[in-house]
């Protein structure tokens, strides 16, 4: 019985070791060079977004870039021409079809096809469960789920008529586990992760390479245009805390460099910093401990009450706490990645 049971874990093993090495061999098969290709990047004007056109555009890719804002784009395609990239940019309300089907077809103008999909544009609405509304749920789900959709439905027929293609969708660990007072946030990036997954799944057979990404805290300076809601200076304060301490937090040119070359190996997931890692393979073997764990976290962050369910950016729910030394390092990210708009400041000049 005993030299049965060996055999029995000496086969597991041996099966378990090929079908790992054929994983390697498959991801060695699929490597992609970004050279020459072209990438369009989603809410690419600022943070991230920004930080990966300039990553890829190093790449010698040549990177299309859209967002709402003219003059955000304006000011990013400056900066990524101002480094040799080949830019086009154009403004898109992601939430149309229609306008995101134009936004392909324009690109495919510029550039003649579409090579690399990032779906990265997204919105944060901070605050306990008692001020977000509706809206606020539906709003989330638009920008996180239809988007994306909308996208990669646009881009897949060429996609699949080249045979390969590329798609990075930008998730979150908050898509992985229930991160308290991002209610909002939570449901629709965990809706982005079911949909990444199971499309990455399907087309695979086509040569075509979806990466669901799933960044822990980053370094992109974006806090200060997240909205807030409740008591939204201590929220806000909390929350730029958490994004600029090292402890917690990534370099965001770190986290792109490691979100590109995980699309480069064709890999299904990438969970970015040690800290998201730990949460999500914690949450997955204890899913009862870790929800104890985020409701006790619940109780000691601010209750309802400032503004309710209005609403205030970043910027505009400034306190002692932040801006400070204490949040220096997202704060230099907010003025180097294009979050602040012409004639905003982060300090007051009083």
């Amino acid at each position: 019985m005993f030299e049965k049971r060996n055999n029995w874990l000496i086969g597991g093993l041996a099966a378990a070791g090929m079908l790992a090495a054929l994983a390697t061999l498959g991801k060695k098969r699929r490597q992609y060079d970004f050279a020459g290709k072209v990438v369009l990047i989603t809410g690419g004007s600022r943070g991230l977004g920004l930080i990966l056109a300039r990553e890829f555009a190093a790449e010698g890719a040549r990177v299309a870039i859209c967002a709402r804002d003219a003059d955000e784009l304006a000011l990013a395609r400056q900066d990524l021409e101002s480094n040799g990239a080949e830019v086009f940019d154009a403004i898109c309300d992601l939430r149309n079809q229609d306008e995101v089907a134009r936004l392909v077809e324009d690109v495919r103008v510029r550039f003649g096809s579409i090579d690399v999909l990032v779906n990265n544009a997204g919105v944060i609405q901070v605050g306990p469960l008692e001020v977000q509304t509706q809206k606020d749920f539906e709003d989330a789900m638009q920008i996180h789920f239809w988007a994306p959709f909308y996208t990669m439905q646009a881009v897949l027929p060429e996609m699949r008529k080249r045979g390969e293609g590329r798609i990075i969708n930008i998730a979150s660990i908050g898509g992985k586990i229930p991160v308290p007072h991002l209610a909002p946030y939570c449901a629709s990036k965990f809706a982005l992760v079911g949909l990444s997954s199971s499309m990455g799944v399907e087309l695979a057979k086509d040569n075509i390479f979806v990466t669901t990404v799933c960044p822990g805290l980053m370094r992109t300076g974006s806090h200060i245009n997240a909205t807030f809601k409740g008591q939204n200076k201590k929220e806000f304060a909390l929350f730029s805390l958490s994004n600029a301490l090292p402890i917690s937090s990534i370099n965001a040119e770190r986290a792109a460099r490691q979100i590109i070359r995980a699309s480069a190996r064709g890999d299904s997931e990438a969970i970015i910093t040690i800290q998201a890692q730990l949460a999500a393979k914690m949450h997955n073997l204890l899913p009862e401990v870790t929800s104890e764990i985020l409701s006790l976290v619940n109780q000691l962050l601010p209750a309802e009450g400032g503004i309710g369910k209005g609403y205030a950016t970043g910027l505009e729910s400034s306190s002692i706490v932040s801006p400070s030394f204490m949040t220096a390092l997202s704060d230099a990210a907010s003025e180097q990645n294009n979050e602040l708009r012409p004639g905003e400041h982060l300090f007051s000049e009083s």
